[in-house]
């Protein structure tokens, strides 16, 4: 892929992570902030104050996810992000993470 392929890829998932966030959070009655600046998605639990930073690494062509439970790098496989290390699917992950942070169960979808 070249890098203006995933560059656009990359973007695309931040904001679609952004949104369906919100839309998760907003149903949850869980006050969060997604703010989108460049490459980098910052989340924020607005009630326990803790953070999920995701963001594109271009050299490397991947989706790198930094939360308290520690940081996961995610590469493209057959039109999926893939965890380097257990192979879980991005959205999953973030569900996973978003969830603990929340106090409660969150479900992204892709």
């Amino acid at each position: 892929m070249t890098e203006t392929e995933f560059l656009a890829l990359a973007q695309a998932v931040l904001q679609r992570v952004a949104e369906t966030l919100e839309q998760e959070a907003d149903a949850a009655g869980i006050d969060v902030e997604c703010a989108l600046s460049g490459n980098v998605l910052d989340i924020e639990f607005i009630d326990s104050g803790a953070k999920i930073i995701v963001n594109s690494q271009a050299p490397m062509q991947q989706i790198w996810v930094a939360a308290s439970a520690g940081g996961f790098h995610f590469g493209f496989v057959d039109g999926q992000w893939r965890d380097t290390r257990d192979g879980m699917e991005l959205f999953a992950r973030l569900s996973e993470l978003a969830g603990a942070h929340a106090g409660q169960p969150l479900t992204l979808v892709p």
